[in-house]
């Protein structure tokens, strides 16, 4: 309850200006109940973060299995990212928030693990594109999984600064289609 709180917070408010005592009133709780569970606000923020990366990681998982194409499963991946942050409009800003942060929080270290077990997915789908000649061999995988996140950030990105994420929605097909083009071998 006390991580759906913070993301309901982050979804109408500035991450870093969410206070203690403004989860707690959001859960109709004191203080001093919400520090029953949490020994400090970083253990809140890194629970956060861990929901995030079990459930994201899970629904872009559950989004690939059973799709035999990697471009395929790579669509059902990208198009399932963006349907959870519009479910969740909070995280992506807790997400950049976590990143900004000079320090090496618990949640930033988790928001960055986040990244490389992604990136380690999405570069495994790239392999398997190679190796059944879905992808050109000359597609540099690093740079393409980092594109791959990047672009979905961006996505993010362009949605907060407009106020409407439903926009991505919108976006995201056109987007990857410029994606795979670069992927595949050229006709």
């Amino acid at each position: 309850m006390t991580v759906e709180a913070v993301i309901a917070l982050a979804g109408s408010r500035n991450p870093s200006d969410i206070t203690t005592a403004a989860i707690a009133k959001h859960m109709n709780l004191t203080q001093g109940a919400l520090f029953r569970h949490f020994p400090s606000k970083d253990a809140i923020w890194q629970s956060v973060m861990e929901w995030v990366a079990d459930r994201l990681l899970a629904r872009i998982d559950s989004a690939a299995q059973g799709i035999d194409s990697p471009l395929a499963a790579m669509k059902a991946m990208f198009m399932s990212h963006i349907d959870f942050v519009v479910e969740h409009p909070g995280v992506p800003r807790m997400m950049f928030g976590q990143l900004q942060n000079t320090e090496s929080t618990p949640a930033k270290r988790m928001a960055q693990t986040l990244i490389q077990r992604y990136a380690e997915r999405i570069r495994t789908r790239i392999e398997q594109g190679k190796a059944t000649g879905e992808i050109t061999l000359e597609v540099d995988t690093q740079a393409a999984a980092t594109l791959f996140i990047g672009t979905i950030q961006g996505l993010v990105m362009q949605s907060l600064l407009s106020g409407d994420l439903q926009r991505m929605r919108a976006d995201a097909p056109g987007v990857f289609a410029i994606y795979q083009r670069g992927m595949r071998h050229s006709q």
